[in-house]
């Protein structure tokens, strides 16, 4: 634990906070069966405000990788073996939370199934060969890598031919990060994806990486001696014509978040950016965060949200006991129906269910920002 620094960018920290509360309302519907479409991953091709929230949060990371890795070195005198240090400890402790996440309480496991990629584990890959790249490669030869992962995994996606579906078949039971993810993978991936493919799976990790390069790029542009404005305007430039070439792409490789398509990664770079942007500008250029106090503190302890929001939700769903009719009832279930569903209409119920769900995390998020501790892994 460590106290904040008192030189951040701020508006990061708030761009951070503002995709966990994301993702912790999305991921905590009351009722799935009434849930508004926005706060609904798009079913297969295509994008909804849910689908940015990961690629946000992969983005942010790469912004903050040559803004933390630089200070580290000076620090350092330029040896990297403390960063290593860092980035193995970093990558074993993501990863293992998420295992310890996807399989908590441990209870009634069907160990020959059991889930192991995940969001975290994505999040622990993607932060360990995306900082291996920053520390090993030139602006350059991260650019290349970048266009080398978008454009040799399109190649890939369409060309290489999956038995019993032939090649380019996009859908979910027949692409090539399904064929992967059954041939390692086996029957350990998630149990409700559209198909054999994990969302989080092995191929698809490859793109992601290239969502945190792009990050890598926007925080090398914001630690150069550009004024605020010129870097203002080119995080609004590069944001556009990101946006709009992802969209353009998506004619000829689908934009789609479970196979984390090429396009998608562009797309989402792009939308990234200007979120960036706009944030940047009323936080620190104009110095109005006082409504983004929320998620500052989110921001601020966003692993630490994460984890506690899976272990709360989990723990609710867990709890169990026989009803007067002799089925089965979760405190999850329970509370959502008497407090929540008796009274109010049943999407909004949902809503307000996963609303509150992100309030009590925030809370418990706020008493440790209060106290000045920041969990940093």
């Amino acid at each position: 634990m460590t106290v904040e620094p008192k030189a951040r960018l701020r508006s990061l920290d708030v761009m951070r906070g503002a995709t966990i509360a994301g993702m912790l309302l999305v991921n905590n519907a009351g009722d799935w069966g009434h849930t508004f479409a926005p706060l609904l991953h798009a079913e297969w091709n295509g994008w909804t405000p849910t689908d940015l929230v990961f690629p946000f949060f992969l983005f942010v990371l790469g912004v903050a990788i040559p803004l933390a890795f630089a200070s580290r070195l000076e620090k350092s005198g330029g040896d990297l073996g403390p960063l290593y240090r860092q980035i193995a400890r970093r990558t074993i402790i993501l990863f293992a939370l998420g295992l310890f996440l996807t399989w908590f309480p441990f209870m009634g496991i069907d160990w020959s199934r059991v889930r192991i990629p995940g969001v975290l584990q994505r999040i622990a890959l993607v932060y360990f060969f995306a900082s291996l790249a920053y520390l090993h490669l030139n602006t350059r030869g991260r650019a290349w890598l970048t266009g080398g992962l978008l454009l040799g995994y399109w190649l890939a996606m369409t060309l290489v031919p999956v038995p019993g579906f032939g090649a380019g078949d996009l859908r979910p039971e027949g692409n090539l990060a399904g064929l992967v993810d059954r041939l390692i993978l086996g029957a350990h991936v998630w149990r409700y994806a559209p198909g054999p493919a994990d969302p989080e799976g092995i191929l698809s990790t490859l793109p992601a990486i290239a969502t945190a390069l792009a990050g890598i790029f926007t925080g090398e542009w914001l630690r150069t001696k550009k004024s605020q404005s010129e870097k203002l305007i080119g995080l609004f430039v590069a944001g556009s014509v990101a946006a709009v070439a992802g969209a353009v792409f998506g004619w000829f490789f689908p934009i789609n978040k479970n196979l984390w398509t090429s396009s998608y990664v562009v797309l989402t770079a792009g939308l990234a950016l200007l979120t960036l942007a706009v944030t940047f500008y009323f936080v620190d250029l104009r110095g109005k965060d006082g409504w983004a106090k929320p998620f500052l503190i989110f921001g601020t302890n966003s692993i630490v949200a994460y984890v506690l929001s899976g272990l709360f939700a989990k723990t609710l769903l867990k709890i169990r006991w026989t009803g007067a009719e002799g089925s089965s009832i979760s405190l999850n279930s329970w509370l959502y129906q008497h407090y929540f569903a008796s009274w109010i209409p049943e999407y909004f119920a949902s809503l307000a269910w996963a609303s509150v769900h992100v309030l009590v995390i925030l809370g418990v998020t706020w008493l440790l920002y209060r106290k000045k501790i920041f969990v940093k892994i």
